[in-house]
């Protein structure tokens, strides 16, 4: 039975309010029959320095990824993996992490593609829940194994691959969520952390970095001020996100799809990690899309 849904009053403007959680909402029910909490950040090694108590740990890199085909795990090993963390398929799922959750966003996007009813995540992540102070802990959970059911994962409707993108003819809206000295290919003091090739957008992409969603602290702005910072995108046509790895654009499509309701929002993970290192794949750079 999925877990009654925060009432908070910010959340109640965005077009699926469902789909997040307050750190005093989570901090009330934790250890409540049917939720289960998880952590997914870019630095693995955080969890092992404080976490929310009874919360399990999902490494976005070894456990979401097949390192033989370089794809997502399939379907049986999902299931495995949520057996292991204890996780049930009618349970319901708080992500949090780092970096304002991108790897979060990015981990609750893998749940989707394998159609979880009820996954949501923590609003500001680590930090709301680190600046309110509220208690950690440093004891892993050994959560009894559950019987989650091995299902296909759908990439249809939530993922684009690169030969999809390369193909497409239909009307669609390509967005680059990273910063602007990357979109336009200066070269930048993360060009080593961001490793490529070649440097610039897709040709056709526009710029809308994904940090005009939350402030500072990690938390998502009012529904108003986000519409304004995507105010130039179409919700009838279909939007395309990317940006590196695609955890920045897992993140902003989280915002598109539930807090401003677009009905068509897709994520091209491979992203320019694998755009800008494929051989005579179009580029450009500067501003111009």
């Amino acid at each position: 039975m999925a877990v009654p849904f925060d009432p908070n009053p910010q959340f109640q403007e965005y077009s699926h309010p469902e789909r997040l959680v307050s750190a005093s909402w989570l901090s009330a029910r934790l250890g409540t029959p049917g939720l289960k909490v998880v952590e997914s950040d870019e630095d693995a090694f955080l969890y092992d320095i404080g976490h929310i108590p009874g919360a399990v740990r999902i490494d976005w890199r070894k456990d979401l990824n097949d390192p033989v085909t370089r794809d997502f795990i399939d379907g049986q090993a999902f299931a495995e993996l949520m057996q292991a963390r204890g996780i049930s398929r009618d349970d319901t799922v708080v992500v949090y992490g780092d970096k304002s959750n991108w790897w979060a966003a990015y981990t609750l996007w893998v749940f989707e593609l394998f159609g979880h009813p009820d996954v949501r995540l923590l609003d500001g992540g680590r930090d709301a829940w680190m600046g309110e102070e509220r208690d950690m802990s440093f004891a892993v959970p050994e959560p009894a194994p559950s019987d989650y059911p091995a299902v296909e994962r759908d990439d249809s409707t939530l993922r684009m691959l690169v030969d999809e993108l390369k193909a497409s003819k239909t009307s669609r809206t390509l967005v680059d969520v990273r910063e602007k000295d990357e979109y336009t290919g200066t070269p930048a003091t993360t060009a080593e952390a961001l490793p490529a090739l070649r440097h610039g957008h897709i040709p056709g992409a526009i710029n809308i970095p994904w940090g005009g969603s939350v402030y500072p602290n990690a938390r998502f702005r009012p529904k108003a001020e986000i519409a304004e910072t995507y105010g130039e995108l179409d919700p009838s046509q279909q939007t395309v996100v990317y940006c590196h790895l695609g955890d920045r654009s897992a993140h902003s499509w989280f915002v598109l799809k539930y807090m401003l309701g677009f009905k068509d929002v897709v994520n091209y993970d491979g992203s320019w990690s694998e755009w800008g290192n494929m051989v005579r794949m179009p580029i450009k750079q500067g501003e111009k899309p």
